[in-house]
């Protein structure tokens, strides 16, 4: 949508009221000149200061442009607008349905056990001889049933760690326990393996290829930074991660393997290289992901060496390289951005978990432990190897579906993380695009909710926000270019 300021003001913004009515909406700044008014359903218009006085006090003229925009964007209807209400409650339905999907997302830590060693590493991870701390068949068999209790359509098993493939055994078990289940039950099934593909085997391969078995691995940029992230004796985790991604392909095909990066202190300088080495590995995305308070990062003081405001800049440098190497020819999205874009255009939203009102913990994704522990999040998970059980749910030796999944801690961390009733999040211009994350507040403010204005989840949401609205506003070829990643 183009931007609508500013073209109403003087004397046009103080005509007699009209007569439409206004339907519900919330406005923020979106930068020194203009506001970003935004409504339930997501839509979105940009305003001048003036623009926005007269649309609150019912001053548009009908024949101006804003005021067309507003009304088609159901912000506002008149005696023309036959059907506004039921179409925005259709769309408010359409984005609400996914909650009613519930756990699509089911995570088996299968191992603790590593052989890397990373500076940010949120888990405990432990050696690879200590064998106590693989998961069992007994709690593969209690974690599948409680999977399949699910009523989503779609059912991902993503196998982490640890290392998942020093205990490929139990993921082959649960691959081939889960597709004779699911002759039964009949899902969408789709496993995932998060893997630096170090241990990577003929035989792992041709099972992932009969299962159709995806791949996630971590890349952090060139050989030496990612070396100094992560630590692998007798060698260089960047040549074994890339040997590992060639092999999947070989194997799998291209798109069988995806890569995350996480950002340090020492990444901030160099995302430009960072972004290229993805392109020189034949990626098509890239996540410019920001460090986690969890585990080793906090334990080494990771997090405390670069702000909200240095990633901001790091993000913003990198999204736009990104966008200079697409008007150059050459196809590559971030896929924060993409998932901020589907938040702003796409009529079922973003189905990712960090970004969801209520929180998406448990009903969008949930974590069985290699001991039989329960977790609402992934996140919760690594809270607890700190010492902070808030977001365990239960065990599976012990506790039913519906014990676990109606247990106070998820149910009430539920009830407070609905955005639309949250302080300063209910009346914030850019909660259509925003999320809850619980176990962050948790790690970082002590509560689920934390305090909004010392919030760095926030801070980091309103600057992406902020910043893709205003490309997609003031800048034509970066918005062709980011209309295309939806």
């Amino acid at each position: 949508m183009s931007s609508l300021a500013p073209r109403f003001h003087g004397r046009e913004a103080f005509t007699p009221r009209s007569s439409y009515r206004l339907l519900p909406f919330r406005f923020g700044r979106l930068d020194a000149d203009r506001y970003i008014v935004t409504n339930d359903v997501a839509e979105y218009v940009v305003l001048s200061r003036n623009e926005l006085a007269a649309f609150a006090r019912r001053q548009l003229p009908p024949s101006s442009e804003v005021y067309r925009a507003l009304k088609v964007r159901h912000f506002l209807f008149d005696a023309d607008s036959e059907c506004a209400l039921d179409l925005l409650a259709l769309k408010y339905r359409t984005r609400a349905a996914a909650i009613a999907e519930f756990t699509g997302l089911h995570i088996f830590v299968v191992t603790l056990r590593c052989d890397h060693s990373c500076h940010y590493c949120q888990v405990s991870r432990q050696t690879e001889n200590k064998h106590a701390f693989d998961m069992r068949r007994e709690h593969a068999d209690r974690a599948l049933e409680l999977t399949f209790r699910s009523p989503a359509r779609c059912i991902k098993i993503e196998f982490q760690g640890g290392e998942p493939l020093l205990n490929f055994d139990i993921v082959r078990y649960v691959v081939e326990r889960a597709t004779a289940l699911n002759a039964e039950h009949r899902r969408d099934l789709q496993f995932v393996i998060a893997s630096n593909l170090a241990k990577l085997t003929d035989d792992i391969l041709a099972f992932c290829k009969a299962h159709h078995i995806l791949f996630s691995t971590s890349l952090d940029g060139p050989a030496d930074l990612h070396d100094a992230h992560r630590h692998v004796r007798d060698g260089s985790s960047h040549a074994r991660t890339l040997e590992g991604i060639g092999r999947v392909r070989a194997a799998l095909g291209h798109e069988a393997v995806s890569a995350l990066m996480t950002t340090t202190p020492k990444s901030l300088d160099r995302v430009d290289e960072i972004i290229d080495e993805y392109v020189r590995q034949g990626f098509r995305s890239v996540f410019l992901r920001s460090l986690s308070p969890y585990g080793f990062a906090v334990r080494t003081s990771l997090v405390r060496r670069y702000n909200v405001e240095d990633w901001l800049a790091f993000y913003r440098r990198g999204l736009s390289h990104i966008l200079a190497l697409n008007l150059r020819g050459t196809e590559l999205r971030e896929d924060y951005t993409s998932v901020i874009l589907r938040k702003l255009f796409s009529p079922q939203g973003s189905s990712y978990v960090d970004l969801q009102s209520p929180a998406g913990i448990g009903i969008g994704a949930i974590v069985y432990n290699y001991d039989g522990s329960v977790f609402a999040s992934d996140e919760g998970r690594m809270l607890a190897e700190m010492g902070d059980f808030t977001f365990k749910l239960g065990h599976l030796d012990s506790d039913a579906y519906e014990a676990l999944l109606t247990d106070e801690v998820l149910v009430g961390t539920l009830h407070d993380t609905l955005l639309e009733s949250s302080p300063m999040c209910s009346d914030c211009a850019f909660l259509p695009y925003c999320g809850s994350d619980p176990v962050f507040h948790k790690a970082t403010l002590g509560d689920v909710v934390g305090h909004k204005a010392f919030s760095a989840f926030c801070a980091k949401q309103m600057g992406v926000v902020r910043h893709v609205v205003s490309l997609l506003e003031d800048d034509p070829e970066a918005r062709r270019i980011l209309l295309e990643w939806v």
